[in-house]
């Protein structure tokens, strides 16, 4: 069978050999008799899993002491609610930068319970850029960021220090560069681009803001229920935090994330130059601004476009095609995918332009 490529925004693509652990365990697991898939998440030994899954995003991320490490369930989009049904109370309004489609919805949601200040938008230019200035009334709950965009390709690599507590949903970088966690009063991340498979939302916070939250809420909504209870106050995303342990493993191994940001970058640059050079594409988003993550990029015409598509096919190369509503193209690099995936996707885009081009000058003689 020709290798696959995998460049999809998500479900993420995953080391072969934490696939193959995961595939053992589904069928038995840590030689117990007992399949990963229905083991007690209240025996000892998943709530080891539990421990040493915490403590690899501690070691990795450089977690401090006084922030607490969640793992949840309803990926991103629950958080959405999840955090102002926490954090915004009556007669305070928060802040949000809006960045795109996620920050879109992260907004609506917000408002569902409060006031919501978008402090500065990146719209009127179809989000290619982040805006490099924005004013945050220093009376705000909390500041929003949304740290990178996976539908229109642009990242932040710099947050402002506004003096209010800061929240960012990073989905589809967490694990891939280098943070700050000090930086922030709560980070959360759906696992299914960069930790693990989809089922698990991880949430990094500071104890100090959860202790603020709002007293009557849900208990399934209460993020100190879930830090009380060492994330198990219902039954957990049992398989998916087993992957995550063992990707964390993986991530590790790579030399951590300083190791694997080198290599995200190595192979950010290589994409972005050949989509650069070559005349039949172009890049969405402004250059200083560019994604390591999700490489945004468009053919110049429809029929390039579609050509294009069938020829990568062709070559094992999936998961490229752009966003339904933006089109085009998008090539997802997170830290599974090996750059000689990157290089196959660069050599291919040279050889079409090649056959394209040979094509154009037989059809004008």
């Amino acid at each position: 069978m020709l290798k696959k490529h995998n460049f999809g925004a998500g479900p993420c693509i995953l080391p072969s050999t934490v696939m193959e652990q995961a595939a053992q365990a589904v069928i038995n697991w840590n030689g117990m008799g007992l399949s990963i898939l229905e083991v007690s998440h209240r025996s000892p030994e998943f709530e080891e899993v539990v421990l040493k899954t915490q403590l690899l995003v501690r070691e990795l991320l450089s977690v401090p002491d006084h922030y607490s490490v969640l793992f949840l369930q309803g990926g991103a989009s629950t958080q959405f609610a999840m955090i102002p049904m926490n954090f915004l109370s009556a007669g305070k309004k928060a802040a949000y930068l809006d960045t795109g489609y996620f920050a879109i919805k992260a907004i609506k949601e917000a408002r569902l319970f409060g006031e919501v200040d978008v402090v500065a938008s990146s719209k009127d230019k179809d989000y290619a850029y982040i805006p490099d200035h924005h004013d945050v009334d220093a009376e705000s709950a909390y500041m929003h960021y949304t740290s990178n965009n996976t539908i229109e390709g642009t990242e932040i690599f710099n947050f402002s220090a506004s003096g209010v507590p800061l929240v960012c949903d990073m989905s589809s970088d967490i694990f891939s560069r280098k943070i700050n966690v000090s930086d922030f009063d709560l980070i959360y991340a759906g696992a299914q681009k960069n930790m693990g498979p989809a089922g698990m939302t991880l949430v990094i916070a500071k104890n100090e803001f959860l202790d603020r939250a709002k007293k009557e809420i849900p208990s399934m909504m209460d993020y100190r229920i879930f830090r009380d209870n060492m994330s198990m106050y219902n039954t957990p995303p049992v398989f998916s935090i087993y992957v995550a342990m063992l990707n964390l493993l993986w991530l590790r191994d790579q030399g951590g994330v300083s190791g694997i940001e080198r290599c995200n970058i190595e192979k950010a640059k290589l994409l972005y130059a050949e989509i650069d050079r070559n005349p039949l594409f172009y890049g969405t988003a402004q250059v200083a601004h560019r994604s390591r993550m999700n490489v945004t990029f468009q053919a110049i015409d429809k029929e390039v476009e579609q050509a294009f598509s069938k020829f990568v096919a062709e070559k094992g190369i999936v998961g490229i095609k752009g966003y339904r509503t933006v089109g085009g193209f998008r090539a997802s690099l997170y830290n599974a995918l090996p750059l000689s995936s990157v290089a196959v996707l660069v050599e291919a885009m040279v050889s079409f332009e090649k056959i394209y081009s040979d094509k154009t000058v037989l059809e004008l003689e």
